[in-house]
């Protein structure tokens, strides 16, 4: 029923909590010598689900590496402005995506009432 009701939206709010983790982990580790930035690409993990990939594959296969506009002398590919940007836009992406699932919850429950 969760998957009728919400739709590909379930999915998207879970690769999005994901990324943010993974933003998260880049920001964390932005002093230690040669940690590797990592991201989700969104939109491919998503078509991997659409197209019937299990969760974990969609995941892997999307999860990769991010090439630094400057590289670093220790190795850290971490760039703050960079994180800091993506953790801001898949938050407001997060925010957005909730705000929908909030809202299908809602008139669904008011359909159950008889509203």
């Amino acid at each position: 029923m969760s998957n009728s009701l919400f739709g590909l939206h379930g999915e998207a709010l879970r690769l999005r909590g994901e990324r943010m983790t993974l933003i998260a982990s880049n920001i964390a580790n932005a002093a230690t010598p040669g940690y590797k930035a990592r991201d989700i690409d969104f939109r491919s993990a998503l078509a991997a689900r659409e197209g019937g990939a299990s969760i974990e594959a969609s995941r892997s296969a999307a999860i990769q590496f991010r090439a630094p506009i400057m590289a670093s002398l220790d190795g850290n590919t971490v760039e703050m402005s960079t994180e800091q940007m993506a953790f801001s836009e898949n938050a407001v992406a997060y925010a957005t995506t909730l705000e929908f699932l909030k809202g299908r919850i809602e008139t669904t429950t008011r359909a159950i009432r008889g509203e």
